[in-house]
């Protein structure tokens, strides 16, 4: 349903704002940044306008600094003395790995090493809030094997873990489950590459009531899993990634649609 067939004033501005979130499900471009924030704002978690404009200046500096196609603001992880400002880096291939950045003052980043399943072990025992320290170090206690000639016991060693592993474990623990790009926003080519399709508008209203219109923002799983005869269904070009309807268990990503 396109814009024109809604009559009321109110009813048209539901709708450019749906377009408007469907536009930016997965991050928020730096370039659309002041209106994004605006949209996600109703959620009470806003920012200052200093550091809106902190974030809109610096992010185009890591987008030059870094040679990134697009910088997309992922969020902020609160901590007990500091928050963390997330923003992350896209090259020209759109599905490529991302590099990852925080910043504390939304205005110095720093490059966050790639998530690995060791630092996702490591990091796993740690429960509670972060602290907004990167160099922190949590203690963990658990007990490893001693070999002493013929003879094993276990004894009690103390693990340090740093906050910087934690924060990259889990900001990559979130873009696998619930970073989501609607159905059009990308596109690919017959060459390979993933590039952002410019005349992508966002969804209609009725699209976007539809989990079948939204990705998983990552290299694809369970596409690979599918019969030929599925993927004779599909659109090479639209339909390269995860949707979010054959996710399992069955309804764990709902959708809160327009009445």
């Amino acid at each position: 349903m396109e814009g024109r067939s809604f009559g009321s004033p109110w009813t048209r501005l539901l709708l450019a704002t749906w377009r408007a979130l469907s536009r930016a499900a997965c991050a928020m471009d730096a370039e659309s940044l002041l209106l994004s924030l605006e949209l996600a704002s109703g959620s009470g978690q806003g920012l200052s306008p200093d550091r809106r404009a902190s974030l809109l200046t610096s992010l185009m500096l890591v987008k030059r600094d870094y040679r990134f196609d697009r910088v997309l603001f992922w969020g902020r992880i609160l901590g007990l003395v500091a928050d963390y400002y997330i923003a992350q880096g896209v090259s020209e291939d759109q599905l490529a790995p991302r590099k990852t950045l925080y910043s504390l003052n939304c205005m110095e980043w720093s490059l966050l090493p790639p998530a690995t399943e060791e630092m996702e072990m490591q990091t796993s025992v740690v429960k509670g809030r972060f602290m907004g320290d990167p160099s922190h170090e949590y203690e963990h206690t658990e007990l490893q094997k001693v070999n002493e000639g013929e003879k094993v016991f276990e004894e009690e060693v103390v693990v340090q873990i740093k906050e910087e592993k934690r924060l990259v474990s889990v900001i990559d623990q979130i873009d696998k489950a619930v970073a989501v790009i609607p159905r059009g926003a990308l596109f690919k080519t017959p060459f390979g590459p993933i590039n952002v399709n410019r005349t992508f508008e966002g969804l209609s209203l009725s699209e976007a009531k539809k989990l079948s219109s939204y990705f998983h923002f990552r290299e694809p799983v369970e596409l690979k899993n599918k019969t030929l005869l599925e993927k004779a269904e599909l659109d090479p070009s639209l339909d390269f990634m995860d949707s979010l309807e054959h996710d399992i268990p069955k309804g764990a990503s709902t959708d809160r649609s327009l009445s």
